[in-house]
């Protein structure tokens, strides 16, 4: 779309308010961008009014109230500054900007809940095609499905569906954006029993890089739907998502178990033969963390969706495996257990992440795990071996889904975070010491979740992680996105 087209389009779906509005008699300096390639860009003032002109929602600019604010995200190491932000409200809005996007050779990125780990949902000088606005959920408790837009976070999946006792696989962490978390997959605290969140789409309304409204499910386009679970955001902007929904809680059983770090050997070996047999209804995430007045321990997060009248059995392994120095397992509603790391992964900080999937957690990576740990490194690092793979979650062919790495047992997670993303020396710290560790641990993982697609992971990393669907995602990418306007995630190269 050439710019005059862009704003014949946008003067005349504007044109009645702009007749009463004050920005008619408005003006605004020429603002400088970049292309998704780097190359400076010039936005005429007037172009950025026609814009703000068509949208319901709101689009601002470096000198408005307001920007310094919207342009923030969860991961306060990236302090990136857009050109432009539209804050869209609803479908239409997302067309307006990406045909300016398009119209303007723009570089974008798309914000849902703002929770990337690499800061892709912020771009410095393009265009932020923020959601944030649009959190609406509906719950339809007769059909058990929920339809949830682009910009609404786990806690408001999770709260809502649970007024009616019902659940869809969502992450750990209630601030989480669904849309991010279901695109690159979804794993949650019920994943072994009903699958990734993405397992659990079953439709979704996408604006596509040509502005496009694009309805798929398994009667339309059924080959995009395919693609976004688990393709990444590399498809288009989904502006709503709709969910198949299970009967579980709104009471379960969980919390967090605890040992100290001269048991984590023996503690992790039962750990790794216990992932294999453990009740698809039980998760069970190893974290070797510093928890205040423990010191360094070992702790398993504990989630039991099952009967509560089984609830004692299911995780009476987990209480047999010596004096515990903490245990705080017992009945509790789901999303108190959803909300619970909320306060330890609150944004403003800084946060760097790897990780890698395992077919097996194996004795050597235990070892170099535990290594680690045991040594000097920054305080607030930590290590997780994740226990949402296997039951439901493997028994989806890896083809019936972008997903590929259906044959993983446990994910390894190598985390840093400090408290302020402005301290370079602590940043430096962390995020070395993040990078060594992983090192170490990346000749046992295969693949990985690209969630947490790091800025210096390779496209031949992002390539082999698809597996045999790479080539299938190619060939959607081409059709749907032939230019790669939406390259800020684990891209796919249309080539």
């Amino acid at each position: 779309m050439k710019r005059r087209d862009f704003c014949t389009s946008a003067l005349a779906a504007a044109s009645s308010a702009l007749l009463a509005s004050p920005l008619r008699a408005a003006s605004l300096p020429d603002i400088p961008a970049v292309s998704p390639t780097g190359a400076q860009r010039v936005l005429r003032g007037q172009d950025v009014l026609d814009l703000r002109g068509a949208l319901r929602g709101s689009l601002l600019v470096p000198s408005d109230s307001g920007y310094d604010q919207a342009r923030r995200i969860w991961n306060a190491v990236y302090d990136r500054r857009p050109a432009l932000i539209a804050r869209c409200t609803g479908a239409a809005d997302v067309v307006q900007a990406i045909n300016f996007a398009r119209a303007n050779d723009l570089l974008v990125a798309v914000r849902g809940g703002g929770h990337s780990f690499s800061g892709q949902s912020v771009c410095d000088g393009g265009l932020m095609i923020d959601l944030s606005p649009m959190r609406s959920v509906r719950v339809d408790p007769v059909a058990r499905t929920a339809r949830v837009d682009g910009g609404a976070l786990l806690g408001d999946l999770d709260r809502e569906s649970q007024a009616f006792g019902l659940a869809t696989p969502a992450g750990r962490i209630s601030h989480t954006g669904a849309a991010g978390l279901t695109l690159g997959g979804g794993f949650g605290r019920l994943t072994r029993r009903f699958g990734l969140a993405c397992d659990n789409l079953i439709a979704a309304d996408v604006i596509t890089a040509d502005g496009r409204f694009v309805r798929t499910s398994a009667q339309e386009n059924p080959e995009l739907l395919w693609g976004l679970k688990g393709g990444g955001g590399n498809f288009g902007v989904v502006t709503s998502f709709e969910y198949r929904l299970h009967q579980v809680g709104p009471m379960m059983y969980g919390g967090a178990i605890a040992w100290p770090m001269s048991e984590a050997k023996r503690v992790l070996r039962f750990y790794a033969g216990f992932l294999e047999s453990m009740p698809d209804e039980l998760f069970v995430d190893a974290v070797l963390t510093p928890v205040p007045q423990l010191g360094q321990v070992v702790l398993f997060s504990v989630c039991y969706s099952g009967p509560p009248e089984r609830a004692e059995e299911a995780v009476r392994p987990l209480r047999q495996q010596g004096k515990p120095l903490l245990d705080m397992l017992q009945p509790a509603p789901y999303v108190t257990l959803q909300s619970a790391n909320d306060k330890e992964s609150a944004a403003g900080r800084g946060n760097y992440e790897r990780s890698g999937f395992l077919t097996s957690v194996s004795p050597a990576l235990i070892d170099i795990a535990i290594g680690r740990m045991e040594a000097p490194h920054p305080p607030g690092n930590r290590i997780i071996l994740s226990g949402e793979c296997g039951g439901a979650f493997g028994r989806v062919a890896r083809d019936a889904t972008a997903f590929w790495n259906r044959d993983a047992r446990s994910t390894v997670i190598v985390q840093g975070q400090w408290n302020d993303p402005r301290d370079q020396s602590a940043a430096d710290a962390h995020m070395g010491w993040a990078r060594e560790t992983f090192s170490l641990l990346l000749p046992h993982t295969k693949g990985f979740y690209v969630n947490t697609v790091a800025a210096d992971d390779t496209e031949q990393r992002i390539r082999a992680t698809y597996g045999d669907n790479y080539a299938r995602l190619v060939a959607l990418k081409r059709r749907y996105d032939p230019a790669n306007l939406f390259r800020r995630n684990a891209n796919i190269s249309p080539g």
